[in-house]
């Protein structure tokens, strides 16, 4: 199954971070989780958090591992940028399909989302990587970086004036209310913000890179030691840069700060590092097939465990005393409530949804069908 050369690493990695994307996306019931599988309210971070840079992280370095292929094998900018627009469109509207899903309510659907964004960070680092050499690559990083940081902190947001770093008053919130009205997440921390919106993506597309250049370092001839080194020095760099950043640019991931792009981006690099340690220098490798079946189709297994999880909310369930409840809360209240308690109870309900689709991916693996995007 595994193909030579092949970072089993990363395959383990993008699994395992699909995995807790379905976690923590579909407790059994919202008003029972436990702290560390919910995203911080504004500043600061959570373990959950760590879940969705991680994502856009893993693009980058498979990015890098995939062009370079490519590229050795004569493929030309042309192609490949036409397999990057088909690849972007495709992701983007199977996003938007997760938001209309099930009413199709076009007049009032989320146009960003967690699909979309990925594409457009996909689209702009591909761009990058393609069109420009590693000083430019780097460049275009602190450029990304470096402008989101100016414009936040300086711009004047009407009614709220420049810097405002709150849900309601800041430049993202500002630019999503004006130019996405009606159209943002309705759970968002403020009206009209959005968590994924067009603003806090430039920094976003900036994690796409740094695991692009963690990509790069992988695939040069150095020995697997040193590449440990270099990856675990990096990313601890990253770790403490971030801090530092948050000194005046707090980690906040609603808003995708700068800090919050260099602070987990070093958490990437080291978690990536401990994988490339274990798995692929090490060949402790026996532990991490559920995870690499689980990564193996993970656009299709993401977007097809949020139409599932949607599904379970909208189809109603008739309740013993003849009322109507939701099939997800009939399944928790009576599979899982009943005897694990509130808490443990709704974190065993998306235990229990990752196990059925690991086993649907696997029934996809064992038959070598990886439906590629």
């Amino acid at each position: 199954m595994n193909q030579p050369n092949r970072l089993i690493s990363l395959d383990m990695f993008r699994g395992f971070t699909i995995a807790l994307m379905i976690l923590v996306n579909n407790p059994g019931s919202w008003k029972y989780v436990y702290p560390p599988l919910l995203h911080a309210e504004w500043h600061g971070w959570t373990p959950t958090d760590l879940v969705f840079p991680f994502f856009l992280f893993i693009v980058g370095v498979a990015m890098s591992l995939s062009f370079s292929r490519r590229l050795e094998a004569g493929d030309v900018f042309s192609n490949l940028f036409t397999k990057v627009l088909r690849r972007t469109l495709i992701i983007f509207a199977l996003g938007l399909l997760l938001s209309l899903f099930p009413r199709f309510d076009f007049a009032n659907m989320r146009i960003p989302g967690v699909l979309q964004r990925i594409a457009v960070c996909y689209f702009f680092a591909s761009l990058i990587v393609l069109q420009a050499n590693k000083k430019y690559q780097y460049g275009w990083t602190a450029i990304l970086l470096a402008v989101y940081w100016i414009l936040i902190k300086t711009v004047p947001v009407p009614g709220y004036g420049a810097g405002v770093l709150e849900p309601m008053g800041n430049l993202a919130w500002y630019i999503d209310n004006k130019l996405l009205a009606g159209h943002t997440w309705s759970g968002a921390p403020a009206p009209g913000f959005d968590p994924e919106g067009i603003f806090s993506t430039i920094p976003a597309i900036a994690t796409v890179m740094f695991g692009v250049f963690v990509g790069d370092w992988i695939r040069t001839p150095r020995d697997q030691y040193e590449k440990v080194a270099g990856l675990f020095v990096a990313g601890n760099i990253g770790l403490v840069a971030g801090i530092i950043m948050d000194i005046w640019l707090p980690i906040n991931k609603n808003l995708w700060t700068s800090s919050y792009a260099v602070f987990m981006s070093g958490m990437a690099t080291v978690f990536l590092a401990m994988c490339y340690w274990l798995i692929d220098v090490k060949g402790f490798t026996g532990w991490t097939k559920p995870f690499v079946v689980f990564g193996s189709n993970a656009i299709v297994v993401y977007t097809l465990s949020g139409l599932v999880a949607k599904a379970t909310i909208y189809i109603k369930w008739q309740s013993a005393d003849g009322s109507s409840i939701a099939l997800k809360s009939w399944l928790y209240q009576n599979i899982f409530q009943s005897w694990a308690g509130d808490y443990f109870g709704s974190l065993l309900y998306p235990i229990l949804f990752n196990l059925i689709f690991l086993g649907l991916m696997w029934i996809l693996y064992s038959k070598k069908i990886f439906i590629k995007i």
